[in-house]
């Protein structure tokens, strides 16, 4: 019996358990392309269903948050398509509804990463690029 309190209250001391709610935009030194490079950028679709920037740059360890500011959902994944294995981080963006963010996995190889919307992948305005340095 003590080592099951035990466990319950190491549990949740260490704040045990994760939340799958996506993140809220992050703020930081990513950018379009030509400045500083910073370890996040925030890639937003508008309410006109375009990606702006189409282009960020950020550092090795880095991450990209997307937000969906249209009024459409958006299935945001990995060049190239339907594979999406260029860079599997994207993947961890996946399905946004209107209004929602989500934060990449951490880019932590230099390349660069094309991205698009699965369900509109010949759509220029669903499409980007995301170099990590």
């Amino acid at each position: 019996m003590a080592a099951a309190v035990f466990v319950t209250a190491t549990a949740v001391a260490c704040g045990g358990g994760s939340s799958s709610t996506p993140t809220s935009p992050t703020t930081g030194g990513g950018t379009s392309g030509g400045g500083t490079t910073g370890d996040t950028a925030t890639i937003t679709i508008g309410s006109d269903g375009r990606v702006t920037p189409s282009s960020v740059t950020i550092n090795r360890g880095g991450r990209v948050t997307m937000v969906n500011n249209h009024n459409r959902a958006h299935d945001m994944s990995s060049d190239p398509h339907p594979e999406h294995t260029q860079c599997p981080e994207i993947n961890q963006i996946g399905f946004l509804n209107p209004g929602q963010s989500r934060t990449s996995g951490n880019f932590n190889t230099a390349r660069s990463c094309g991205f698009h919307d699965h369900n509109e992948d010949t759509n220029p305005n669903l499409k980007g690029t995301i170099v990590i340095q």
